[in-house]
């Protein structure tokens, strides 16, 4: 009987493959940088140039020691799936939906932040901080556009998270979100800490 000879370096590299475990991680930085493309057209501001699709990471395995023909498609195994979560897609119609809605909205809500009046939780909504900086008449319509934000934001993050196939980082794409909507905005608005306490940036 013929015995079927396997190279060792495919062994090791078949052994490895076994143990890979991929671990589906949340992709911080693409969150940020997904929540600063909609934050500044939320705010009026264009988002920066592309700067070009991002350079392939480099493999520790070193192809020279596998034959071709195993080469790509083992690669290909192992990699892509790590690859796909280093992406976050933010361009669903609901997604969209919510951006427009919240855009106009803004126009409504800035005299507010810029007077004070209005702030940033440390949860990625807002409130209402100072509504004596509220001409009385304005108030109710005020509470009425901080209610109807929040609701969408909150939408925003949960439809973030169900868009990429991972409901669970719906708290993670808060907490991002909470920190990039006061990073992006103008000096003078209002933030709230994890205390509860309001600071001006």
């Amino acid at each position: 009987m013929k015995t079927l000879r396997i190279p060792m370096t495919m062994l090791l590299i078949l052994f490895a493959a076994a143990c890979v475990t991929i671990n589906v991680y949340f992709p911080a930085e693409a969150a940020e940088k997904a929540a600063d493309r909609i934050i500044k057209d939320v705010y009026g501001e264009q988002p920066a140039p592309s700067q070009g699709p991002a350079a392939e990471p480099q493999s520790r395995l070193q192809p020279e020691s596998v034959p071709a023909r195993y080469r790509y498609s083992l690669l290909d195994w192992l990699v892509s799936p790590a690859n796909a979560a280093a992406d976050l897609s933010v361009n669903t119609p609901a997604i969209s939906q919510l951006k427009a809605d919240m855009e106009q909205r803004h126009r409504q809500l800035a005299p507010h932040y810029a007077s004070g009046a209005v702030g940033m939780t440390h949860n990625g909504e807002i409130d209402i901080r100072d509504q004596t900086l509220i001409p009385l008449k304005d108030r109710n319509t005020v509470k009425q556009l901080v209610a109807k934000e929040n609701r969408d934001r909150g939408a925003l993050y949960t439809e973030i998270a169900r868009a990429n196939g991972h409901p669970e980082w719906e708290s993670e794409i808060r907490q991002t979100f909470a920190r990039r909507w006061v990073d992006n905005a103008p000096g003078g608005w209002w933030y709230s800490s994890a205390s509860g306490s309001w600071k001006q940036k």
